[in-house]
């Protein structure tokens, strides 16, 4: 046991440790302080605007985050990736993606404006919506600077600027309620958010990074960078349409009121969600750095993190099964108690959204892109045919039915399919078995009391 203790206290001394740990914990704090305050703030709007009224802010804010795909052009772990490897050229890597998607972003926001024109000719409201969130579009193209703190383990600067503007703008939502200010109103303290967001990275960038004339751009590296990301571009658009499309055909097919329910339910279901994002992005560049020295022992830890993150989405899902219904209805109250059966079946979803993480990793550090486009792939068409199937017949509930599913294809289902990322599948499997997990506990507390 004291040999346990001991070595554990050995690892946590080592520097490398230590600056993941507090990099997560500023992560965690970011994510915490949002998740505390933003879940009030959330819920009070929510109940405010009522079902249709926030159906059509999430309708909009949906639909921009189709298009912000466009934006980030599968940069941001191929940046990472760069800037972890070659740091001599952090200046040329930090341009040349800056550049790419500042034209990127002004051709997503125009296809944006010509989308929703083609959707909604009828409302106004909806395009008006629209195109003002399609600003936040920009805000994406500064997230750059955001890939730097990341790949520096130095996230805790990133995470104090975005809270203290997501406080005080917390606060203008408050004043927005209490004044009876129109849905319009909330549109803007969306657009100022990311605009004070954006802004302040790239200043804290200058300040602890490069200055604004040491950056440059190449077009060599412009060419290397999207020859890379290409197809975590795509990839990445088949996972916004699968995470995103429900709202759209909901919106669509059912109306702003069905996609206020849907949009309850999965705001409550994706609350964990920053969890593992934080856990994955921390440790990526210790599972990059083992791939370098012992292909063993990297298998090990994505062997690790895969348990980690079953086991952590089962934790969250099995009670918020049963007791769904009451929690919406406490929180959002009796016009959105619709929502508690959605929870119940989309909560599921956490355990292939969280694999899916983790395992992606495994594609960007084999160089397995493609492939990751083709599971993410078959994962947004498997969605999109489940919406058009239930939808119809079961509202709400239905897109709930397809996420889940469409997840379990793209994030599990689909490695069988590859031999190379059949040994992915069976690791995979392995997560869903308690005794296999409880076996590997047990070997590491035994090499934990032999290093001791």
């Amino acid at each position: 046991m004291f040999g346990i203790r001991d070595s554990l206290n050995t690892v946590i001394e080592r520097p490398g440790f230590r600056k993941i740990l507090v990099n997560i914990s500023w992560l965690y704090f970011d994510k915490a302080v949002r998740l505390g305050i933003g879940l009030v703030v959330g819920i009070w709007v929510a109940r405010y605007l009522g079902p249709d009224n926030y159906g059509l802010l999430n309708y909009g804010l949906a639909i921009v985050a189709l298009f912000s795909i466009l934006v980030k052009l599968g940069l941001q772990s191929i940046v990472v990736r760069d800037l972890v490897n070659n740091a001599e050229n952090t200046n040329e890597t930090i341009g040349t993606s800056v550049i790419l998607q500042i034209i990127s972003a002004l051709l997503a926001y125009g296809l944006l404006t010509i989308t929703i024109g083609y959707l909604q000719p009828e409302n106004m409201m909806a395009r008006s919506v629209v195109a003002l969130l399609g600003i936040t579009l920009f805000r994406d193209a500064f997230d750059t600077a955001k890939y730097w703190f990341e790949a520096k383990v130095m996230s805790k600067y990133v995470a104090w600027l975005s809270n203290i503007v997501f406080l005080l703008l917390s606060a203008v939502r408050i004043v927005l309620i209490l004044a009876e200010a129109p849905l319009i109103a909330f549109v803007w303290v969306t657009v100022v958010d990311a605009v004070l967001v954006s802004l302040g990275t790239v200043l804290l960038f200058f300040w602890f990074g490069s200055r604004p004339l040491a950056l440059r751009f190449s077009l060599g590296r412009a060419r290397r960078l999207l020859s890379d990301s290409w197809p975590l571009l795509l990839s990445g658009a088949a996972v916004i349409v699968y995470v995103k499309v429900d709202v759209l055909m909901l919106g669509q097919m059912v109306g702003d009121e069905a996609v206020g329910i849907y949009s309850a339910a999965t705001r409550l279901s994706e609350l964990w969600y920053f969890i593992p994002m934080i856990i994955v992005t921390s440790v990526f560049p210790a599972i990059l750095n083992a791939k370098k020295k012992d292909e063993a022992l990297y298998y090990r830890r994505l062997q690790q993190l895969f348990d980690l993150m079953v086991w952590m989405s089962v934790i969250v899902a099995l009670p918020m099964t049963f007791a769904s219904t009451p929690i919406v209805r406490l929180l959002f109250g009796e016009a959105y108690s619709a929502a508690g059966p959605v929870l119940a079946v989309h909560i599921w979803a956490a355990i292939f959204i969280f694999l899916g993480l983790a395992s992606g990793k495994w594609f960007v550090a084999e160089g397995r892109q493609i492939l990751n486009l083709q599971r993410s792939f078959a994962g947004a068409l498997a969605n999109i045919g489940l919406n058009l199937l239930l939808i119809p017949k079961y509202g709400p509930l239905g897109a709930a039915w397809a996420t889940v599913i469409s997840y379990g294809i793209s994030a599990f289902m689909m490695d069988i399919t590859r031999q190379v990322t059949r040994r992915l599948f069976f690791m995979k499997l392995s997560t869903l078995n308690p005794l296999l997990v409880a076996q590997r506990l047990r070997q590491i507390a035994k090499l934990a009391e032999k290093i001791g």
